[in-house]
């Protein structure tokens, strides 16, 4: 997995988080959920990546 790929998804990770965590405060279970779509499709991205290297080497 390149670097820039990693710290793409991290990204958009941390952002699903700040959005869930937002809708936690704010009493919005649409950003709540959003938040947490975000960080599914992230570690789903991860994943995908990973299983990419693991048949590269």
């Amino acid at each position: 997995m390149s670097l820039a790929d990693k710290a793409k998804n991290k990204a958009e990770e941390l952002a699903g988080k700040a959005k869930e965590a937002t809708g936690k405060a704010t009493d919005d279970r649409d950003l709540q959920n959003e938040g947490r779509g975000e960080q599914a499709k992230s570690n789903l991205k991860d994943a995908g990546e990973k299983v990419k290297d693991a048949f590269r080497d």
